[in-house]
């Protein structure tokens, strides 16, 4: 048997954004009802260097696939021109446990946390919401812009960089109909005080958004914070929003956005409304009153990663896409 490695240019080709929108619908609820399997991230830090490798793992007994993900995560890489996150998906099967495939992470990663915002999206923002507000301008600012025009008829996009050079470059280098209005902002809350929807993607350690600056009846999707200690959100904003986890378990562990204002007792574990995963399975109820606000913390979960890796690996055995690798030698 042969184990495929397949690479960034062929993850994108294969997985394009309204497919693995419907893909992570199909992780989430698999996620939520038990049908995938998945201990919390492992995560190292790296000595000396504002970085850390993480570990995620799982299986997913619908699809017959088990696997990892092992990547990198260097925010400050966008100052030498390259990827804050950067490693590879490791896929097996559960027949025999042969490896099937080696996949770019970084690819799947930038694709599969936008769609799931975009599930999200579909999900929870309004029906009218027609004005985007993007937070950051790297590789998730780019596939949340993608993600979200696959949900919504957005009319107005407002992008906000801590450099107003990479805002402009990621607009410049991303073709958007003439029917959209596209506009750089100097400020966070000129960014976001009328936006429909929000999607945070910065690097930031301390709230940037502050809940007086949102719009009734706006939807948020928190990407960038992904520790226990950071958070783009103040506390505020959560205790007012209705809040959606992809995880229980990891958003009490894991997601300074939901632990801050728990340690601080402005919220309790029961403000949390629901997994993804069981709105979309119908268990819980998604947005009910059109004032209100949506918030949906992203941590991204293995199961994730395993249905997008088995859906590129059967899409590439198919279409005879990447290269074939024998850890058996020659003799294979």
């Amino acid at each position: 048997m042969h184990t495929l490695i397949i690479n960034r240019d062929d993850v994108e080709r294969l997985l394009p954004m309204p497919k693995c929108i419907e893909l992570m619908r199909e992780a989430l609820i698999a996620a939520s009802l038990g049908d995938a399997q998945f201990p919390l991230r492992t995560v190292l830090p790296v000595a000396g260097r504002n970085g850390y490798m993480a570990l995620m793992s799982g299986q997913h007994r619908g699809i017959g696939a088990m696997g990892a993900k092992i990547i990198s995560i260097f925010p400050e890489n966008h100052q030498a021109g390259l990827e804050s996150h950067q490693g590879v998906v490791l896929l097996f099967d559960t027949n025999a446990g042969y490896p099937l495939a080696i996949i770019d992470a970084a690819a799947i990663t930038a694709i599969r946390t936008a769609a799931a915002s975009g599930a999200a999206t579909e999900a929870l923002a309004r029906s009218d919401a027609e004005t985007l507000c993007i937070l950051g301008s790297g590789v998730q600012a780019k596939s949340h812009l993608q993600a979200m025009l696959a949900v919504r008829k957005i009319k107005c996009v407002k992008i906000w960089s801590r450099r107003s050079q990479n805002a402009r470059q990621f607009l410049d280098t991303y073709n958007l109909s003439p029917r959209i209005k596209s506009e750089i902002v100097s400020s966070v809350q000129e960014a976001v005080e009328d936006a429909d929807i929000i999607c945070s993607t910065t690097a930031a350690a301390e709230p940037i958004v502050k809940a007086s600056w949102l719009k009734p009846g706006a939807h948020i999707n928190a990407v960038g914070a992904c520790t226990p200690t950071t958070r783009e959100f103040d506390s505020e904003t959560i205790r007012q929003a209705s809040v959606f986890v992809d995880c229980y378990e990891s958003a009490f562990r894991e997601a300074g956005e939901i632990m801050i204002p728990l340690s601080e007792k402005r919220i309790g574990k029961g403000h949390i409304k629901a997994e993804l995963g069981e709105v979309f399975a119908g268990r819980k109820n998604g947005r009910k009153k059109g004032a209100e606000i949506t918030f949906f913390k992203s941590l991204g979960i293995a199961a994730e990663d395993l249905v997008a890796a088995h859906f590129i690996w059967q899409q590439a055995t198919e279409m005879t896409i990447g290269a074939k690798f024998s850890f058996e030698g020659s003799h294979s």
